[in-house]
């Protein structure tokens, strides 16, 4: 009986290293055949053209209750703060903030989300309450609806991907049209998005900013979580890279790892994509602007963080913890963070903190957008 057992012990070993070596070898297979949508791409109607003018198009807009709106969420310093440093400035003068959501639609049944997908619509809410509520020092956040591509647009080579991303920046273009519309022409602007919404931000930049009029009244640009080449797409986006903490009208972007930082996945991706010039991004180098500096020193110490928002496992609430966690960008062009801190469940192979772009140097965030607010202002 004895020698039995042991056998059966022994296969179960086997069978679990088998599925192990399955999943390190095959993983992005696997999710790509979870998640890529097996349906040919439909295109999608066109939005009404006045669509943006319901509130009820905009996930946080100027007229909402701030109860009611995620982006107006403030947390709370976890315990003392005395000898700490503070994130005070200046009040900032009157801007507003465009900011695009990042995806939440994994279902595979569609290539764009369909409006009113409730557990897509409800974790859109969680994100913007811990990714656009950095930004409200502003006196209008605007954060629009729109028919994101599911997240398994991403996760392949067809066609269909590209379609669906097109159709979701349709959406979005429509939504920053309004938001300029409803705007001010002397407001200066703050242009901001997480992944999906980074990507989207770059070729809004692109687009509807770079050798615009538009360009001038851009006081900072904020592309996190998504890998822009300093040489094939920088160029086309019309605004630099952020050098200094008060420098306006420019662009910050990073991607968060922990270390060992094991990035062969986005890199790869990254290297057989296509950069705003038409030429694949290959080796390029990654734009990395370090949030706790401004991008003035790639390198910080953690004693430069004014506040991590950690937050609870649904991360749906959380309280500040200042010195947290370092940053500094490697020669890949990524954010390191020091060894792996403790922020929930939703880190990423290789030590990903992908989700967590932007809670993990919150309070720092919040201090960047004032102080180039206020430069931008200063230079009028």
């Amino acid at each position: 009986m004895a020698k039995k057992f042991l056998y059966v012990v022994a296969a179960v070993i086997v069978l679990v290293i088998a599925v192990l070596v399955v999943l390190r070898i095959w993983a992005q297979e696997l999710t790509a055949l979870a998640l890529v949508p097996s349906a040919e791409f439909a295109e999608q109607a066109p939005l009404a053209e006045n669509a943006y003018a319901d509130p009820a198009m905009w996930y946080s807009h100027p007229g909402m209750a701030t109860n009611k709106d995620p982006a107006r969420w403030q947390p709370a310093y976890a315990g003392e703060r005395t000898g700490l440093p503070t994130p005070a400035d200046t009040a900032p003068p009157r801007f507003a903030v465009f900011f695009i959501h990042p995806t939440s639609y994994l279902d595979r049944s569609h290539w764009n989300a369909p409006l009113g997908n409730k557990d897509a619509e409800d974790l859109v809410r969680v994100y913007l309450r811990g990714m656009a509520s950095p930004f409200n020092h502003a006196s209008a956040i605007w954060a629009p609806r729109y028919r994101q591509a599911t997240m398994g647009a991403f996760l392949t080579d067809g066609p269909e991907g590209q379609q669906a991303l097109d159709a979701a920046y349709r959406d979005v273009e429509q939504a920053f049209a309004a938001f300029l519309a409803a705007t001010d022409a002397e407001t200066p602007i703050v242009l901001a998005g997480h992944s999906q919404g980074a990507l989207h931000l770059m070729r809004l930049l692109r687009e509807q900013v770079a050798g615009k009029p538009l360009a001038a009244r851009v006081a900072a640009a904020y592309a996190v979580g998504w890998p822009v080449s300093v040489t094939h797409d920088l160029p086309a986006m019309g605004l630099p890279a952020c050098a200094a903490s008060d420098q306006p009208g420019c662009v910050m972007s990073w991607s968060s790892f922990a270390e060992p930082a094991d990035p062969a996945p986005v890199l790869e991706s990254y290297a057989k994509s296509t950069g705003f010039d038409g030429v694949k991004r290959g080796d390029s180098p990654i734009l990395c602007t370090n949030p706790l500096t401004g991008g003035a020193e790639a390198a910080a110490p953690a004693s430069l963080n004014l506040g991590t928002l950690k937050p609870d496992g649904e991360l749906s609430r959380g309280e500040l913890v200042v010195g947290a966690v370092p940053a500094r960008c490697d020669t890949r062009g990524l954010l390191l963070i020091g060894d792996p801190p403790e922020m929930g469940r939703y880190v990423l192979p290789g030590n990903n903190y992908h989700v967590y772009d932007i809670p993990l140097f919150w309070a720092n965030l919040q201090a960047d957008v004032s102080h180039r607010v206020n430069a931008w202002a200063a230079a009028r």
